[in-house]
């Protein structure tokens, strides 16, 4: 079974919760962005990246705007179920932005990163808890584009940190920002074909009909209900 969740922020309790302590050998979990436990480099985080490694099932994270780009980067990324991924740990991965996976028969489409608000550019920087690659590289996006040239924009589904530009007024009235990511994910949900569209960013657990679904603790099997709905047109 493949199930979906939202932001952990480095919070080792959340893999102690009864709905992923469930899970078990061939199953996956997805986390859609801030999986947060590669923020220091230090010991003791290696020690909970190979713990978490060492799960019966696959953890697989987006990143979102709570993860360290830096450490990120020293893994070196590789083919993996379709698109590429950076191993961290055993059964523990990141998937990289704007790949198509293919697991258990499902497509996902899987593009990480977002907008961090509420600090100004240079504050967020000074703090060191900003990274200029949250956002996409238009590289970035040419290469999704490719992906998704190569199943003719269809997908089962498609996760995401942050949201398209429609979704942003109805979600948080404060947050004005725009940007690449969220122009390219407009054009997404404009030209692909999907059941449902996950995404992590606003720590919620909302269904928003017919295709969109905030996920933050809740841990959402995606065979469920919500993720049946008729493919768009």
């Amino acid at each position: 079974m493949i199930y979906i969740t939202g932001d952990m922020h480095g919070d080792l309790e959340r893999f102690k919760a009864p709905a992923i302590k469930k899970l078990k050998k061939g199953d996956t979990l997805l986390i859609c962005g801030d999986f947060g436990f590669l923020w220091n480099g230090g010991k003791e985080e290696e020690k909970i990246l190979q713990w978490i490694g060492k799960r019966p099932f696959t953890t697989a994270f987006i990143e979102g705007c709570h993860d360290n780009y830096d450490l990120l980067a020293r893994y070196e990324a590789a083919p993996w179920n379709g698109g590429s991924a950076r191993q961290i740990s055993g059964n523990l991965y990141q998937l990289c932005r704007g790949g198509v996976f293919e697991l258990e028969g499902k497509t996902f489409f899987a593009f990480g990163g977002g907008d961090s608000i509420n600090m100004d550019r240079d504050e967020r920087l000074a703090s060191n808890k900003w990274w200029e690659a949250e956002q996409p590289e238009e590289e970035e996006v040419r290469r999704a584009h490719e992906a998704l040239s190569r199943v003719d924009y269809t997908v089962d589904f498609i996760l995401t940190h942050d949201v398209p530009t429609r979704l942003k007024g109805f979600l948080n009235m404060d947050d004005n920002e725009l940007s690449l990511i969220h122009a390219f994910l407009e054009i997404l949900a404009k030209n692909a074909t999907y059941k449902q569209w996950f995404f992590g960013k606003y720590h919620l657990d909302k269904v928003i009909a017919p295709y969109y679904h905030g996920v933050f603790r809740s841990v959402v099997p995606v065979d469920s209900p919500a993720g049946k709905d008729k493919k768009r047109k």
